[in-house]
């Protein structure tokens, strides 16, 4: 299998790649929608994109992106961040006053930085950040990225688990071509949107109180090209193919304008 991903080689996506599907191909990508569109081109099997981290809250472009292409949602997985301070070989802690990185890892280790003295600098990618300090040679600079990506570039780790805050997770989702019928416990994803209506949001939620359906996450978009009307991208406990699941996106459809599923996956549990 090839597997798609954005970011450079040795980036916390390539690490969930690994983790999720095993030792396959992996296609970097330098943005996500250079991702999609590997995906729809069938430049490669499936991919792996980042939806939402514990801390910084939800990556909106890819929500977007969801709606925007006609790809499904089969699997999910959460990684673990640990963030190292990575310099050229040879380099000691003393010397460094600066740290590159992507401005969500900077931010991830903020209080680290200003308790070492260590002045931020944003660059457009973890993984990224060590390529381009291996090509300066730097002394005075440090990245912030994963062991992998210091082990990749043969750079030495000066400290590892950097993050202000340990409970630090990206939530991936893979997506495909492929329509997936999960077997055992299941998540659903769906977007949609309502009328502007008073009860319209509490309505469109009965349908899942009623049938006892747990919502994990829901969260609300603007409408591209309708200002001030809204998308709902709500994740709920169950598949399509259950039958109380299919009574309530029959209910729900009654009041939406728009109803999409983007899939249903088996539900990850580590």
């Amino acid at each position: 299998m090839k597997i798609a991903f954005q970011g450079e080689a040795g980036a916390y996506s390539e690490q969930a790649v690994f983790n999720y599907f095993g030792q396959v191909k992996t296609l970097p990508c330098e943005s996500f929608d250079a991702v999609f569109d590997a995906v729809n081109a069938g430049k490669c099997d499936a991919a792996l994109v980042p939806i939402e981290n514990s801390l910084a809250g939800s990556i909106h472009q890819n929500y977007d992106l969801l709606l925007k292409n006609n790809l499904h949602i089969n699997g999910e997985y959460p990684l673990r961040v640990r963030h190292c301070l990575i310099a050229n070989p040879g380099v000691k802690m003393t010397e460094i006053k600066k740290a590159i990185s992507h401005p969500q890892a900077l931010g991830q280790c903020a209080g680290y930085l200003r308790s070492h003295e260590i002045k931020p600098e944003q660059v457009y990618d973890t993984a990224g950040s060590v390529k381009m300090l291996k090509e300066s040679g730097s002394r005075d600079t440090a990245a912030i990225a994963s062991r992998r990506a210091a082990e990749l570039y043969g750079m030495e780790i000066l400290e590892e688990g950097i993050e202000d805050n340990p409970e630090n997770y990206t939530r991936f989702l893979a997506i495909s071509k492929e329509v997936t019928t999960p077997e055992g416990e299941a998540k659903t994803s769906i977007v949609f949107t309502l009328k502007n209506v008073p009860g319209a949001l509490f309505k469109a939620l009965s349908v899942f109180a009623l049938r006892d359906i747990d919502l994990t996450k829901i969260e609300s978009r603007p409408l591209q090209g309708s200002p001030w009307e809204y998308l709902f991208y709500i994740d709920f406990i169950g598949a399509t193919h259950e039958a109380h699941v299919q009574k309530a996106l029959d209910h729900l459809d009654e009041y939406a304008v728009m109803l999409r599923v983007l899939g249903s996956y088996a539900r990850f549990k580590g």
